[in-house]
């Protein structure tokens, strides 16, 4: 499969939501790191936070503030128990939801771990003019995301529209 290179390369960063992950153990947030690094689009950071909801929202939205950031893709925090908080961190900070990412996701993610996958609250919005997706920490579920949903719609080549063609129009409107 040939790839072509955004012609408008963003500016991304990864975040992982983890009490338990080292860089050196975190693949999903490797995963992250590669589809980055393999499109063209530009990594801004990586970090790792713990499970905590004040230390993940003031990570997000300060990444969501600093206009230097397109694009936040979090790994981890996106389930069911207790420490998973994630959605709860940037609940506040979003700006406009999108909710078919979640659903899509979902419905991908049936086809590969059935039921479960109502287990997964993984989200998509936009925190001001910075997208940001809220995906679960396991790698299976950080590559289905990225090569069916996150990788075409932050392609500028992609038709009929995609994210990486509306952000222009999102910082204008912000």
């Amino acid at each position: 499969m040939t790839m072509t290179l955004p012609s408008n390369p963003l500016r991304i960063s990864v975040l992982t939501v983890s009490d338990t992950r080292t860089i050196e153990t975190d693949r999903s947030g490797q995963a992250l790191v590669e589809f980055v690094e393999s499109t063209g689009h530009h990594l801004v950071g990586r970090v790792i936070v713990r499970d905590d909801i004040e230390l993940i929202r003031a990570e997000v939205g300060g990444l969501c503030a600093s206009r230097g950031v397109d694009v936040v893709l979090i790994t981890g925090g996106t389930g069911i128990t207790q420490r998973d908080v994630t959605p709860e961190a940037i609940f506040p900070l979003i700006t406009k939801e999108i909710p078919g990412f979640g659903e899509l996701f979902r419905m991908l993610s049936y086809q590969d771990i059935g039921a479960a996958t109502i287990q997964s609250r993984a989200l998509a919005a936009l925190c001001g003019a910075t997208l940001v997706f809220a995906l679960p920490g396991s790698t299976g579920a950080v590559q289905l995301a990225v090569e069916k949903i996150i990788r075409p719609q932050l392609d500028s080549n992609t038709h009929p529209c995609n994210f990486a063609q509306l952000l222009p129009r999102i910082v204008s409107d912000n």
